[in-house]
């Protein structure tokens, strides 16, 4: 379920609000029997409280990245204590808060993580243990560990802890698979994981204990979770640079950091945009230099569209050239 208005009526009506927004997101691995109903529930609490985000709702559980207006924080908390489901969820308030989410969507998905693996290949009730932020940078200087990034390369592009291994593949069936192959011959070592708020960890760690790896860990909370016990508890930050996020934020800074550099130019940056060309569409990291030069897009062809009347640029929208090019884009610059 969603709304249905244009993106330009629904920016205007978050920018005339006057109150304040919290971004939050929780997760749980829960049976749902009847994920569409319960989909209609979540949809119309949600909706009653002004909720903006995304929810994903599967058999195997609930995945939600929201906008909470925070003059009804109070009774959003109340309705998630109240709702069976939700009992002992984990919310997760943003490291940086923005505007974040124009839109409610509850979709009922497969799965709640993308990874596309037979219900044989793991098990939820058997995960790999959590280690709060001190346990888990103590964990790291521990010898015969291995830490690996759940996420996909584009996140881990502008942010991830120093001593991490990167998988450098950009969706998430291919993670696993890819995760099993760098960890061939150290199935004896102690596996550390860490995403952005754990719910990518959860399955992941269950999967490879049931391929043979014991030794299984996973940073509780994730990176948002890490990033806020650092700041409050005067802790070293392992991890440098940004988080990256799936909403219009597009990144939250957890060091001063910048790990990444312009995919147009090659200078310093960790910025992610959305080419402003509707027919292309692509993540990159531009440099403000770049941007200014191409007004947010990602070629002089791309601005050259960006620039014409809406009916001009509807005509490229599903011109192959463009599905092309995001994949050479992506191939080649990243």
């Amino acid at each position: 379920m969603y709304n249905q208005k244009s993106k330009d009526l629904l920016v205007k009506k978050l920018e005339s609000e006057d109150f304040n927004r919290t971004t939050c997101s929780f997760y749980k691995y829960v049976n749902i029997v009847d994920p569409l109903t319960f989909r209609d529930k979540v949809y119309e609490e949600f909706d009653s409280l002004e909720i903006l985000g995304r929810i994903y709702i599967a058999k195997e559980g609930v995945n939600a990245q929201i906008s909470v207006p925070e003059k009804n924080w109070g009774i959003f908390l109340k309705l998630i204590s109240n709702i069976k489901l939700f009992n002992d969820v984990d919310i997760k308030t943003a490291i940086n808060d923005g505007i974040s989410f124009y839109k409610l969507v509850v979709k009922v998905k497969k799965e709640i993580v993308a990874y596309n693996i037979p219900k044989s290949k793991f098990n939820m009730d058997i995960v790999g243990e959590h280690l709060n932020t001190k346990q888990f940078n103590e964990a790291i200087e521990n010898s015969n560990t291995t830490v690996i990034d759940m996420r996909n390369i584009y996140e881990s592009e502008v942010g991830q802890f120093i001593s991490a291994e990167i998988p450098l593949v950009e969706k998430s069936k291919d993670l696993l698979p890819e995760v099993r192959r760098m960890l061939k011959g150290r199935e004896h070592h102690q596996v550390l994981l860490y995403c952005t708020g754990g719910i990518r960890c959860e399955k992941a760690s269950s999967f490879l204990i049931n391929e043979g790896i014991k030794n299984v860990k996973q940073l509780q909370g994730g990176i948002i979770q890490y990033a806020h016990d650092v700041k409050k508890e005067g802790l070293e930050s392992k991890f440098i640079g940004k988080n990256f996020v799936f909403d219009a934020r597009l990144g939250e800074r957890v060091t001063e950091d910048i790990i990444s550099t312009c995919h147009l130019c090659g200078e310093t940056s960790d910025c992610h945009k959305d080419c402003k060309n509707d027919a292309c569409h692509i993540l990159f990291i531009q440099c403000s230099i770049c941007d200014e030069k191409l007004n947010g897009c990602c070629s002089i062809e791309c601005k050259k569209i960006a620039s014409l009347p809406i009916a001009e640029q509807i005509k490229y929208r599903k011109n192959q050239k463009f599905v092309d090019k995001r994949r050479y884009f992506k191939s080649t610059k990243l």
